[in-house]
């Protein structure tokens, strides 16, 4: 854990997070005061593979019909 005033992050933001991985979380202090904690984010995932579900899921013939004229207009803003 790495304990900075906000005065020293601010001056040095991009060593301070640079150092965040080796450290765990940065607390940041407001004359020596405990006001806030900076911790990496988990890493992202990994690129999920495009259409592994494609045998599985079906879209029906009738999602690309029209809506009916009612439902248009309401969506519209001119239904009630």
């Amino acid at each position: 854990m790495l304990v900075v005033n906000i005065h020293d992050a601010k001056a040095h933001l991009s060593e301070y997070l640079k150092r965040l991985e080796h450290e765990g979380e940065i607390v940041l202090c407001r004359r020596n005061q405990p006001v806030a904690v900076i911790h990496p984010l988990p890493s992202p995932r990994r690129n999920r593979a495009v259409g592994l579900e494609r045998e599985r899921l079906k879209v029906p013939k009738s999602f690309f019909e029209s809506l009916p004229e009612d439902l248009v207009e309401l969506y519209e803003g001119h239904g009630s």
